[in-house]
């Protein structure tokens, strides 16, 4: 992949050009340390680091070109400069121009709202493959580009990094890219230059407001999706809702496209006939435009109920075969770190899961409660440098739900462990008759006193971390697995 530097000028209103322009650009990135020659060096200005230190490393490194905001005294030899007002800006220009715009040649799903798209989205990624296509993902735990996983950072990664995805997914044929979409990335623009055909929402609860500030902001953010669904060329576009979300009614009203409703209700295009919740798995009639479905499910949940729906809705919304559909269901066996059974030789049940949201945290105990024929524990924290409002939010919520309640860490970043758990703790007094609350920064520590406390018919769920294997730390990251530490635990009791 490659283009003259002229053409990537000529998108460019308003642009100050210093140096020669007859140069090819071969790549583009905002990371100095892979920069090679003939890149396009984008100096970005971050929270805590400014691209534009970088650009004499990005010469040296054989840049051709740098886009910045700010002119340095001394340019470094044989770099071109394109100064604009706003680089942000002109990197949504360019890289998907520079990359031939690969989403909007391909059939883009996206799954946007606060919980349930990781599932989701892998549903319609299994049954898409199983149908014949190839397919690409992007979402919290990987990027896949057919087979090819690659480790994820952002939900959405950015604009750059997102194209370049893209761009190696349509050359290895993919047919479809299901994408995990997040209101950071709506906000920040960072899917510029894709065209959407199918639009998912799951549900919008309480996350991320120390970035939107608030619910309203939030909702707004997510609406982008829907708003934008018709912008472009493409033909045949779909929104898919979930009717018991109320903030669905809302974003219905900013669509041109045609959409499909699922919930709980009679009145919805998808809507669950009946549904059996058990411990490793439940039995669910769904009605669906294409007929009835019988589906016999390797996840449970009632919150599974929705991802399902959802998964099913945008299926029939790119007209993928009833059949198809059902067998795959049938076949789907969870992902990792979404409800997650570990088995390690214990007398009792533990489940880890992904849930760092009020309403997350809320529907896992929920349904371990069903489960349940002893006590039901709750462990559990907060990362830091994030939204502290739903912190004693999820404290209520834990202590409310489960019987014993163990307060520890989660990814506390750069803030004091202790201090984001009397956050928490706050809606942990009083401690009612029955239950116990306990609090322990140490992680590991604190999963070991759930699992050395526990009895027989207890469940423990711990939650907040899920699929991930590491802990940011104030001044490190380190590596770190709930589901690792619990088979830990009882390999060493065995031993």
């Amino acid at each position: 992949m490659q283009k003259k530097l002229q053409q990537l000028i000529e998108l460019l209103p308003e642009v100050n050009v210093i140096g020669t322009t007859d140069k090819t650009v071969t790549d583009i990135t905002a990371d100095s340390r892979v920069v090679q020659q003939g890149s396009l060096f984008i100096a970005l200005k971050g929270a805590h680091v400014d691209g534009h230190k970088f650009l004499g490393k990005a010469a040296e490194a054989g840049a051709a070109a740098a886009l910045v905001e700010d002119v340095p005294t001394v340019i470094p030899e044989g770099l071109t400069l394109l100064q604009v007002k706003d680089v942000r800006k002109a990197m949504e220009i360019i890289a998907p121009f520079f990359f031939d715009y690969p989403g909007k040649n391909m059939r883009m799903i996206g799954v946007t709202g606060t919980n349930g798209k990781t599932t989701s989205t892998n549903i319609i990624r299994q049954v898409l493959k199983s149908a014949g296509f190839k397919c690409g993902m992007i979402g919290t735990i990987n990027v896949l580009i057919d087979e090819e996983s690659i480790v994820s950072h952002n939900t959405t990664p950015d604009v750059v990094d997102l194209q370049k995805f893209l761009y190696r997914m349509k050359e290895a044929g993919c047919r479809y890219v299901v994408m995990e979409v997040s209101s950071h990335a709506l906000a920040l623009k960072r899917v510029a230059g894709i065209e959407y055909d199918t639009a998912v929402l799951t549900n919008i609860t309480e996350d991320h407001l120390d970035f939107h500030k608030t619910m309203e902001a939030y909702r707004e953010a997510k609406s982008l999706l829907f708003e934008h669904l018709t912008d472009g060329e493409k033909p045949n576009k779909t929104a898919v809702f979930n009717a018991d979300e109320p903030a669905s009614k809302i974003i219905e009203a900013r669509t041109k496209a045609a959409y499909l409703t699922y919930g709980m209700g009679k009145e919805n295009d998808i809507y669950p006939l009946a549904y059996e919740v058990g411990a490793k798995g439940m039995n669910l009639c769904l009605h669906t435009p294409a007929g009835d479905m019988d589906l016999h499910l390797n996840i449970t949940g009632k919150f599974n109920v929705y991802n399902v729906m959802c998964a099913v809705g945008a299926l029939l919304a790119e007209k993928i075969d009833k059949v198809e559909i059902e067998k795959v269901l049938n076949g789907f066996a969870g992902v990792p770190g979404r409800f997650q059974l570990v088995e390690a030789g214990q007398p009792y049940t533990v489940i880890v899961d992904y849930a760092h949201t009020p309403d997350g945290l809320e529907n896992v105990l929920n349904t371990a409660r069903l489960i349940t024929k002893g006590r039901l524990w709750a462990v559990f924290g907060c990362g830091g440098d994030r939204d502290n409002k739903k912190r004693p939010i999820m404290g209520g919520i834990a202590l409310q739900l489960a019987d014993d309640v163990v307060v520890t860490s989660d990814n506390p970043r750069s803030e004091d462990p202790e201090k984001i758990i009397d956050q928490i703790e706050v809606a942990l007094q009083p401690v009612p008759e029955g239950k116990t609350v306990t609090r322990i920064a140490d992680r590991k520590e604190a999963i070991y006193y759930a699992l050395a406390h526990a009895g027989d018919k207890d469940v423990i769920m711990i939650a907040g971390k899920g699929h991930e294997n590491y802990q940011i730390l104030k001044d490190r990251t380190i590596h770190f697995d709930d589901k690792e530490v619990v088979e830990e635990y009882w390999k060493g009791k065995k031993a």
